[in-house]
């Protein structure tokens, strides 16, 4: 790594890259001797759990999704349709399905069509159901990983 020089009229040489170091201690400069502080991740290959797929014109029930565990699950609705989606969570093999909140207020409800990323899983044998109610269209629906 080449040094910089200290040039006329500044006595010093600002860091101009990325830095790390905890609160209230001095910034250690990220370089081949202070690489950042990080935990790299094994490459796992691609997910082996089996996607739920299908379309629906009335209410469905669809699942359930079995995820790998530590990895995002993806949810992709498409389709002409109105209606609400919503996104049910089981622990107990499917006999109890709660819907997702956030802080105790409703999430993973849909009105519309959308591609993201819903959920990560880090309990074995959860798994996923989509609540489907369609009052006009057809949709289409994918929960996979």
């Amino acid at each position: 790594m080449a040094m910089a020089s200290i040039e006329a009229p500044a006595g010093f040489v600002p860091a101009s890259g990325i830095s790390f170091g905890a609160i209230g201690t001095g910034a250690t400069a990220v370089d081949p001797d202070h690489p950042l502080p990080v935990t790299p991740v094994a490459w796992q290959g691609a997910a082996t759990s089996i996607p739920v797929a299908g379309t629906a014109s009335a209410a469905t029930l669809a699942g359930p999704f079995a995820p790998a565990l530590g990895r995002p699950v993806w949810l992709t609705l498409t389709g002409t349709w109105a209606g609400t989606v919503k996104l049910l969570r089981s622990t107990d093999g499917g006999a109890t399905r709660l819907p997702m909140t956030v802080g105790g207020g409703s999430w993973g409800s849909f009105q519309g069509n959308c591609n993201e990323p819903v959920a990560e899983e880090s309990v074995a044998g959860a798994t996923y159901y989509l609540d489907i109610a369609i009052t006009s269209g057809t949709l289409s629906y994918r929960v996979t990983q």
